[in-house]
C-alpha cells in the first residue's frame, strides 16, 4: 500500500504537470497506469480517475484564477452542459459497459483518433492553414453534453476533449485551458457524487479506490499549479503535438490489448 501510495503521487505530479497547461487534469492519461500498473478493477477505475480529478483540479484552477484567466462565459457554457452528462455517463458505466475488454476498447476508440486529429490539425496550423470559427453558444453546449457523457463513462472529467476540440477549432490556449479544467473539476465533483451513491445501489467493484485516488490527487494538485504557472512559457505547437501523440499512443497501445 505505501508503494502504490507513492508511485500514485509521483504519477499524478508528473501527468498533471504536463497536461495542465493544456487544460487537461491529467486523468486520460493516469487510466493506463491504473489499469496497468495498480491493477484498479472495472469499474471502480472511473470513481478513483474522477477522485484524482476532484483532489487535482483546485491547483491549476488556483493559478489560472489568480492570474485572471477564468473571466467569460466559456467556463460556464461548459459546466452546465457537462453536469447532467456525467450522470448518465456514469449510470452507462455501472450498468451497461462493466468489462474491462469493451473498457480498452473504448478508451482506444477515444483517444487515438482524438490524438491524431489533433496531431494533424496543430501541423496544419503551424504551416498557416487558417483556424476555424469559435463555436455557437449552441455547438458549444452540445458539446458539453456529449463530453459530460464520455466523461462520466472514462472518469477523465472531459478536460482531454474540450482542451484539443476547442484548441483545434481556433480558440486560443489561453483561453481553453482555464475554462476546460473548470468544467472537469465541476463534473468530477458531481460523477464522484454519482458513483458514490451507485455504489450504495451497485454490486462489484463501484466505489473509488480511495487510497490511490488521494494520492493521486494530491500529486497532481502540485503538478497542476506548476503546470499552470509555467504555460506562458510553453510553445503551443509542441505540447499540442506531445497530448496528440501521447493520446495516439495509448490508444493503439489499448486496441492491441483488447483485441488481442
Amino acid at each position: 500500500m505505501d508503494g502504490a501510495v507513492g508511485a500514485g503521487l509521483v504519477a499524478g505530479l508528473l501527468i498533471a504537470m504536463v497536461t495542465a497547461p493544456a487544460g487537461v487534469s491529467g486523468a486520460v492519461f493516469l487510466l493506463p497506469v491504473q489499469l496497468s500498473v495498480f491493477g484498479v478493477p472495472s469499474p471502480a477505475i472511473t470513481p478513483t480517475n474522477l477522485l484524482f480529478n476532484v483532489v487535482a483540479g483546485p491547483g491549476a484552477l488556483w493559478r489560472y484564477r489568480r492570474d485572471g484567466a477564468l473571466r467569460g462565459g466559456l467556463a460556464r457554457r461548459l459546466v452546465a452542459g457537462t453536469l447532467p452528462g456525467v450522470v448518465l455517463g456514469a449510470a452507462l458505466r455501472v450498468f451497461a459497459l462493466p468489462g474491462p475488454g469493451v473498457f480498452r476498447l473504448l478508451i482506444a476508440a477515444l483517444l487515438l483518433p482524438l490524438g491524431v486529429w489533433l496531431c494533424v490539425r496543430t501541423l496544419g496550423r503551424s504551416r498557416g492553414r487558417s483556424a476555424a470559427a469559435e463555436p455557437s453558444p449552441v455547438t458549444l453546449t452540445a458539446l458539453a453534453v456529449a463530453v459530460g457523457v464520455v466523461g462520466g463513462i472514462y472518469g477523465i472529467g472531459g478536460g482531454s476533449l474540450f482542451g484539443p476540440i476547442l484548441a483545434a477549432r481556433g480558440l486560443p490556449m489561453t483561453r481553453v485551458a482555464p475554462a476546460a479544467l473548470a468544467a472537469t473539476f465541476a463534473t468530477s465533483v458531481v460523477g464522484a457524487g454519482v458513483y458514490a451513491l451507485l455504489s450504495l445501489i451497485s454490486v462489484g467493484d463501484v466505489a473509488p479506490d480511495w487510497w490511490l485516488g488521494l494520492a493521486c490527487g494530491l500529486g497532481g494538485l502540485v503538478g497542476g499549479y506548476i503546470g499552470a504557472r509555467l504555460q506562458p512559457r510553453l510553445p503551443e505547437t509542441g505540447l499540442r503535438l506531445l497530448l496528440g501523440g501521447l493520446a495516439a499512443g495509448l490508444g493503439i497501445l489499448y486496441a492491441v490489448q483488447a483485441l488481442a
